[in-house]
């Protein structure tokens, strides 16, 4: 009990706040029984509470005469201090998302995501590095980056129609992430009448919300941490002189911006050539800094600090070689036979002859339809006889039922607009954007199958008379067997050496075609001439998606498997790199999709030269088209390099690819426009034009030379050093776990069975919401399989395997884990322990403090803009080191026989002494001012160039715009009517001038950040064995001076050797970062030089084992082959050694173990000499 009278400054009490000490700032008696209270909280917040005389039964000083009681049981110290650096992972692993993510970043991926996206906030980005760099990965690592800090709770990604199952399969099977789609029906069965609100984390179709008004105003409801926007470059806008077109897409971009934090967007043709485009465009991140039309030599901008963008052949791996190998493009030219010439030119005729008739029709939706459908059946034709034979049959069968049907409808009058069920929003074409591809596929042949131009019973009827004729003709051709395609596949099968092993066994081929008809008939005639039924598997558009990656693994693994024949619905977000040879069977007339195509093999973990062979029937029109493009695309292919492909898409300015080949197909006849034509395809490939789009698109182009690449490695290895996943966090987790009523049953090596997860732990994962809860998912009632390894996710070599769950600190079951610790045990952490640490020799006690500091929005104080976490150890002197990154497992309880024994220290004036003031003071001088200024410095760079982008656009604006002001009041005087055109620019200068003092306003608030009060979570006092030893009359085998000079010997021993063979050496003992030595080997070939990480043991000779501590155990067991153990025999100034022994450790030691010792004889036997 404590009574009020009691409680003074200083005081630390406990019973203020439930479960916590807390330190009195001040008092302010309230008459006889009441007492205001100001007091401070372990996470560093200033209360303010009322008592009365009926709470002195419940309240307790921490303990009488010193602030820390230093009582608390070590064990459940231990537990909540580790609880606590779980809680709080990120501080402590700062690539947390790449070590609890099932992918291998490259070093351009993780520049991407750990320096130029998360240090930015509010983060307004376009990431437009090229197509295959893997920026979906960037944006998982991103979107769970968010997540484990807590920073993102809401995110919604919008892409393409035909990408969201992509995104879905990827955020999921790469990073554990349960996205929902968006449907109709998802909006139709919401609970809260807006779906959006309904789901954290959402998938959306760019389309399905550009062209939804009702959908729109949903959205424009809702706030989102973070949206991604995948292909953005479709959200454009187009100034028509003076007026911007500001599309669906676009404005749909400007919704999105205006209610997210973050915005991302992602593209990998950022620019189109023109410049008020792109900055119209750009404008969707800042609306202020690229206000108005661009105006040459007004108007120059530096984006660096909004986009970035690397290209694929400058991409390279962490050993500096590059990440693609090349890639090779050859034309396969053929002549059609007499009979496949006279089916091409009538079917061409009758293509012909109906688009002249959809010409006249004046619904454009209906018109645009015909026009699909005619080029559809175009397409089959260059595809193969099948193709066109059962699309012929299919159209004039669905045709023919038709006109029955309107024959018995006695209104059987101009044909119903209704022939066909449009299924997309707008514009047909746009319909191979906005759906899946195997969607698109079904749709593509249901339009052909029935899209006329006939407007009446006898048009139509005569139309189906014309189709019989063509069915006719192509079955014949079908039923000849001569088929001048399949002869060239079949010879370049055979004959073509690239296509075979040196065994002569048929490497693994794609094939892809853009139509099943063609796909099934190719599938029958390579198994005839492989004499294999499985050495061909297929996948088109009706394969669900289960059977689809079913296949793609077939192709992969089963060696009996060689070739994949594929529709496009391969084509999207498959990755099939154990393949490096396609062929295009048929050429799609969207550019894009044959870099999409190449891009299925030519992608990251390729290591052959990728081969690609197009089938061209070049007397054809539309192939006369197709035989010049990729001539010219080879040509430019010798002069630019393989970037040529990446920029395809980009080449037709004016027109596209499409519209010239249907052109072609219209009017190829005459040689007039036929040479026209042809121009046009070397324009859009003129060496000039495309190095222009090369340096459109490296306005923000990053080169990642040598030195960069090594800064990226060295912190990607120290971020690995010190990761906490998988040993901390398994050690940690079957201990909490096992304290909570849990077990972990052993199955395979590495993974776990839970047959039922305590009710407790589930409760509390009910109650986590909000932010405190990084991950959907409920804890389940029992888990098949966990892991803490992600190679041990998926078991490849065991068909049949259940999935394992991967625990790491954003899992919902060690979430509810770490939580329940933290509320049984995180008082104990202010409470204080005694610590024991068994491997100091030494006789000077120490305490340990957890030092948690942040920077905060000086606008939103709820808001943390950095956090750092630090152990620092400070001795009876007040001398003060950083204690590494987990201390306190190298530590063990004392016991009460050992506490007896420093009963004199714990009485010691130090001790008793404000030691929470000594670390305060240190964190000030050291921590705090650097942390601060770093955070600070950031800010107002960031602030500052924003501000200098915006004042220079919008002050040329208003000079601008009163310039014309100033004419105009000339005109009016003159007698000119100009008085309304007067009154818009007094009013665009005025609301310019606002504009700007308004952001100037916001950016002078973004550079204002404070400094929170370091908060001291935690704190031990740590006895050395030395001292205990001393305590009872016991003599150490050796003093801290001798073991201080062993390990100095020990330490140059190491350095002399290295060096000796020329390697650069660098002593990181003091950085307390896993090891002692950094050595970096020779540069060999140009590629970075390779490291070694050393931990250096010297022992003084005639000792027969070595003590390696827990922590570095696992320092060594998370770098596996860096890390050498150096052991060196000190006699005086004399040694033996270095000697070298790779990856010591094979296992980890369990939660109680503090240190190992090892038996030196054993080491050595399997040492070897420095090389």
């Amino acid at each position: 009990m404590l009574r009020l009278e009691d409680i003074k400054k200083d005081a630390t009490v406990n019973g203020i706040e439930p479960g916590q000490i807390v330190r009195i700032v001040s008092t302010d008696p309230v008459g006889e029984n009441a007492l205001t209270v100001y007091y401070k909280t372990a996470d560093g917040q200033v209360k303010e509470q009322m008592l009365f005389r009926s709470k002195e039964p419940s309240l307790s000083l921490a303990k009488a005469g010193r602030p820390w009681a230093f009582d608390a049981p070590g064990e459940e110290f231990k537990l909540a201090a580790e609880a606590y650096r779980i809680d709080l992972a990120y501080l402590f692993d700062p690539m947390m998302a790449v070590h609890t993510s099932n992918v291998e970043p490259l070093p351009h991926q993780i520049t991407a995501v750990y320096e130029s996206m998360l240090p930015r906030q509010p983060l307004r980005f376009v990431l437009a590095d090229d197509p295959g760099a893997g920026k979906t990965i960037m944006a998982g690592l991103l979107i769970r980056e968010l997540l484990m800090r807590a920073d993102a709770e809401r995110i919604l990604i919008v892409a393409p129609g035909s990408l969201v199952e992509q995104w879905q399969d990827e955020m999921y099977e790469k990073f554990g992430l349960a996205f929902t789609i968006f449907s109709r029906d998802l909006a139709e069965q919401s609970p809260s009448g807006n779906p959006f609100d309904d789901h954290p984390l959402l998938i959306a179709r760019l389309d399905q919300l550009s062209r939804n008004d009702e959908l729109q105003e949903k959205l424009g409801r809702t706030q989102w941490d973070l949206v991604v926007v995948d292909e953005a470059h479709k959200m454009s806008a187009t100034y028509y002189g003076s007026k911007v077109n500001r599309t669906q897409r676009f404005r749909l971009g400007e919704l999105l911006g205006a209610h997210t934090r973050n915005l991302l967007l992602m593209t990998a043709t950022p620019h189109n050539g023109k410049e008020e485009d792109f900055q119209l465009f750009l404008s969707l991140l800042d609306a202020d800094r690229f206000y108005g039309k661009f105006r040459d030599g007004a108007h120059k901008v530096d984006v660096s600090d909004l986009m970035r963008r690397m290209v694929k052949e400058d991409l390279l791996k962490f050993d500096g070689t590059p990440l693609f190998p090349e890639r090779i493009a050859e034309s396969v030219n053929y002549t059609l036979s007499d009979a496949e010439g006279a089916l091409y030119q009538q079917v061409t005729q009758y293509v012909r002859e109906e688009m002249n008739k959809a010409d006249r029709i004046e619904n454009n939706q209906r018109k645009g339809a015909v026009g699909f459908a005619l080029t559809g059946l175009q397409r089959r034709l260059a595809s193969s006889p099948e193709a066109i034979y059962q699309s012929l049959k299919r159209r004039r069968e669905r045709l023919k039922r038709r006109v029955e049907e309107m024959k018995l409808d006695s209104r059987g009058r101009a044909l119903a607009e209704t022939l066909l069920d449009v299924r997309t929003n707008g514009d047909v074409w746009d319909a191979e954007e906005e759906m899946a591809a195997g969607e698109y596929e079904e749709y593509e042949e249901e339009v052909v199958d029935q899209a006329t131009a006939s407007r009446t019973i006898h048009e139509l009827e005569a139309e189906i008379r014309i189709l019989e004729g063509l069915e006719e003709q192509a079955r014949q051709v079908v039923r000849s067997g001569h088929d001048r395609k399949w002869d060239e596949l079949s010879r370049l099968l055979q004959e073509t050496p690239q296509m075979h092993e040196e065994g002569g066994r048929q490497r693994k081929l794609i094939i892809f075609t853009e139509y099943k008809d063609t796909l099934r008939y190719l599938a029958t005639r390579i198994r005839g001439l492989l004499g294999s039924e499985e050495a061909v598997a297929t996948i088109d558009g009706s394969d669900r998606r289960e059977e689809r990656r079913k296949k793609q693994e077939m192709f992969r693994s089963d060696p009996a498997v060689r070739i994949l024949v594929a529709t496009d619905a391969a084509g999207e977000g498959v990755n099939l790199q154990n393949a490096h040879l396609m062929v295009n069977y048929d050429l799609p007339w969207n550019p894009n999709r044959l870099e999409q195509r190449f891009g299925r093999i030519h992608r990251i973990g390729q290591t052959e030269v990728c081969r690609l062979w197009n089938l061209v029937a070049a007397e054809t029109r539309e192939g006369d088209v197709f035989q010049r493009l990729l001539l010219k695309l080879e040509t430019e292919r010798q002069a630019l390099g393989g970037r040529v492909f990446d920029i395809l898409g980009d080449v037709f300015d004016d027109r596209s690819l499409r519209d010239l080949l249907i052109e072609a197909i219209r009017y190829g006849d005459d040689p007039e426009v036929r040479a026209k034509l042809l121009q046009r395809v070397e324009g859009a490939l003129d060496t000039e034009h495309l190095r222009e789009i090369m340096r459109q698109n490296a306005l923000c182009e990053v080169v990642m030379d040598e030195g960069r690449l090594f800064a990226i490695k060295a912190e990607m290895e120290k971020a690995e050093a010190r990761k906490l996943q998988p040993y901390f966090i398994r050690a940690f987790f079957t201990r909490a776990y096992e304290l909570l009523g849990g077990e972990l049953r052993p199955r395979e090596p590495g993974r776990w069975e839970i047959t039922h997860v305590p009710a407790a732990i589930r409760d509390r994962d009910r109650q986590l919401s909000g932010r405190d809860r990084r991950y959907l998912q409920p804890v389940m009632k029992r888990y098949e399989r966990i892991c803490f390894e992600k190679q041990y996710v998926r078991l490849l070599d065991r068909v049949g395997a259940p999935m394992a769950a991967l625990i790491h600190p954003g899992h919902p079951l060690m979430q509810a884990v770490t939580d329940l610790v933290l509320e049984a045990h995180r008082p104990k952490l202010r409470q204080g322990a005694v610590l024991v640490d068994p491997n100091d020799p030494g006789v000077t006690p120490r305490v340990l403090f957890i030092i948690d500091h942040r920077v905060r929005d000086g606008n939103d104080e709820n808001r943390t803009v950095s956090r750092r976490m630090q152990f620092v150890a400070i001795d009876a002197e007040g001398r003060a080191e950083n204690a590494g990154w987990a201390p306190h497992l190298d530590l063990q309880p004392i016991s009460d026989e050992e506490r007896e024994l420093v009963a004199d220290v714990l009485a010691s004036p130090w001790v008793s002494s404000d030691l929470e003031r000594m670390a305060l003071g240190y964190a000030t001088e050291r921590l705090v001012p650097a942390h601060f200024e770093e955070v600070k410095a950031r800010r107002e760079r960031m602030a500052d160039r924003t501000l200098a982008a915006v004042q220079a656009r919008l002050v040329k604006e208003i000079n601008f715009w009163q310039d014309r002001y100033l004419k105009l009041q000339d005109d009016h005087r003159a007698g000119k009517e100009v008085r309304m055109n007067l009154e818009n620019a007094r009013r665009t200068v005025d609301d310019l001038t606002t504009r700007l003092e308004r952001r100037k306003r916001d950016l002078a608030a973004m550079r204002h950040v404070i400094s929170a009060t370091p908060v001291i979570a935690g704190g031990a006092l740590v006895i050395p064995a030395g001292l205990l030893a001393a305590c009872r009359g016991e003599v150490t085998t050796i003093d801290a001076a001798a073991r201080k000079h062993v390990e100095m010997v020990a330490m140059r021993a190491v350095m002399e050797a290295e060096r000796a063979l020329g390697h650069e050496v660098i002593d990181v003992s003091a950085e307390k970062c896993g090891w002692d030595i950094t050595v970096l080997l020779p540069e060999t070939d140009g590629t970075p030089p390779m490291t070694r990480h050393i931990e250096v043991k010297g022992r003084a000779k005639g000792q027969t084992t070595i003590t390696v501590l827990r922590n570095e155990i696992i320092y060594g067991l998370n770098q596996a082959d860096k890390f050498v153990l150096a052991i060196v025999l000190v006699d005086g100034e004399d040694y033996e050694g270095p000697f070298y022994i790779r990856e010591p450790f094979d296992r980890e030691p369990g939660w109680a173990v503090t240190s190992e010792n090892f038996d030196l004889a054993k080491l050595l036997n399997r040492a070897e000499r420095p090389q």
